[in-house]
């Protein structure tokens, strides 16, 4: 009796495992070869027309990804609207008042829909968004997987919970990346991403007046913008690169090293602990970093996609069809 019950308990994990593995491995990066050709040429249009009005808006864009893969998983459930009756996840935390892009989404979304109606997926359009961003502003490119279905819903806690706030501690980051099934490796490398946009006040005032770990002329440079006061100046913005802010490159490692990290999230990085070895590899060698973020991109984007009959393709990023 216990061996059967046993041996029914493994056959029952190994399909579990199947199951759970199955929906990243529906992802194809030629998902859209007959359905929608278009597909790459029409959401590179889109992302290059934004970026030239604005180069700060690439790394807005990128932020969206990261911010709905760890939420649900790549869903686009960071893109559905407040109503009436529903409470989606623009309002947590990280997002309330800092998420940006959403109107270049729409659009993209709308150009997508004129070529290709009812075929390519929100959660799909933030994915090719997001690498497309990264390439505009002269870092890597990759092959994007593709095949993930729009959630029809959110989770304001989760976002609450699971994005890691720039407070966060080192062994904060570490277990928050595990949850999604992310190393330590993929979480420097994807905190490189910080080498464009900018960050609010409101984000660094800790860092900038109370850690010790903070070059101090960087400091009293960020003070100058960003009063001490709570409230006061909170939306006033840095760069998080100070060298290179619109440029992907490893600048931001170097930044690390002098000091002169924005977040006390982004020093933590550098600071004595488990991490500094591949802070200082990705400063000596860029293309380490290069073929690490890309890994790790491609591996945040495979995080509990909706796939099959699962969801649904909106019609329209913002709301359920």
């Amino acid at each position: 009796m216990a061996s059967s019950s046993s041996s029914a308990i493994v056959i029952v994990a190994v399909l579990l495992a199947l199951f759970a593995g199955s929906s990243s491995a529906q992802l194809s990066t030629n998902y859209y070869y007959k359905t929608c050709p278009e597909v790459f040429s029409t959401v590179k249009s889109g992302v290059q027309s934004a970026i030239s009005q604005e180069r700060r808006m690439g790394a807005s864009l990128l932020r969206l990804h990261f911010h709905d893969c760890f939420v649900l998983g790549c869903d686009a459930s960071l893109l559905l609207d407040d109503t009436s009756n529903f409470t989606g996840e623009q309002t947590a935390n990280p997002n309330r008042n800092s998420i940006r892009g959403l109107n270049v989404i729409d659009n993209i979304k709308s150009q997508v829909e004129k070529v290709c109606p009812g075929v390519v997926s929100c959660a799909d359009i933030l994915a090719i968004v997001a690498r497309d961003s990264v390439v505009i502003l002269g870092g890597p490119g990759w092959n994007v997987k593709l095949g993930r279905r729009d959630s029809r819903t959110a989770s304001l806690s989760a976002a609450n919970n699971n994005i890691p706030p720039p407070t966060s501690s080192l062994s904060n980051l570490i277990s928050k990346y595990q949850a999604q099934g992310l190393s330590t490796l993929d979480m420097v490398a994807l905190s490189g991403a910080h080498t464009i946009g900018q960050a609010r006040c409101i984000s660094f005032r800790g860092r900038i007046y109370n850690d010790s770990n903070i070059d101090s002329s960087f400091a009293k440079m960020r003070q100058m913008n960003c009063p001490q006061t709570n409230g006061s100046g909170d939306n006033n913005l840095a760069p998080l690169d100070l060298q290179t802010p619109t440029t992907f490159d490893n600048k931001y490692f170097q930044n690390l090293i002098s000091q002169k990290g924005l977040l006390h999230s982004d020093q933590v990085l550098f600071n004595g602990g488990s991490t500094d070895s591949i802070v200082k590899g990705y400063v000596n060698n860029p293309n380490s970093f290069s073929s690490d973020f890309v890994a790790a991109m491609i591996k945040m984007g495979d995080i509990s996609p909706l796939t099959g009959s699962q969801g649904e393709i909106r019609k329209v990023c913002g709301k359920v069809n």
